[in-house]
């Protein structure tokens, strides 16, 4: 059985070139199955080319301690927001403002995070764990990675942050697939 969303919440955001100062997102809580440490090493790779970028981590448990030490010892702390949980009203505002969503996780099914950035027009990177595959398909709708591949992570957000074609054809493929959800 599939998960829905309402399409009614989102809003694709405004597209146009990345800027020097893209603002990436994850949506998942700090456990250690969504492997939020990969999307920070990750980010630590973009901000060698976008020295300005930003990520915002939307969730909170277990992990937060130790992934916030993480961010301090990749010199990120300037540029990590760890939000905690943010009201389920507020987060289309939080897609608005994305360039790209990251999704480390180790195990999943079908992660309504990812719905919810595909209805906001915004371009996932996500690794190929469990069911992901068969919610998007590489190179069309998102770009997948391996689990716990930080570097192909950077990659392929790279990819979308410097290639505007693809995150249009990403978007467009996105907004057209969700549509069914």
């Amino acid at each position: 059985v599939p998960n829905i969303i309402d399409l009614t919440r989102f809003s694709p955001r405004q597209a146009g070139v990345v800027g020097a100062a893209p603002h990436l997102v994850v949506t998942r809580n700090l456990e250690p199955i969504y492997d939020i440490a990969t999307a920070l090493r990750a980010f630590a790779i973009v901000r060698q080319a976008f020295p300005a970028a930003r990520l915002t981590v939307a969730g909170t448990g277990p992990e937060r301690t130790a992934l916030g030490q993480l961010a301090s010892t990749l010199g990120l702390e300037d540029a990590v927001t760890f939000s905690g949980r943010i009201d389920n009203a507020e987060i289309p505002a939080l897609y608005t403002s994305a360039d790209c969503m990251l999704n480390p996780s180790t195990v999943d099914n079908m992660p309504i995070s990812i719905l919810e950035a595909l209805a906001s027009g915004v371009p996932v990177v996500s690794t190929d764990a469990g069911g992901i595959p068969d919610l998007v398909s590489h190179e069309h709708t998102a770009l997948l990675v391996p689990i716990g591949d930080h570097e192909a992570m950077a990659a392929a957000a790279l990819r979308v942050l410097r290639d505007e074609a693809l995150a249009q054809r990403l978007i467009a493929a996105g907004l057209d697939e969700v549509a069914r959800y």
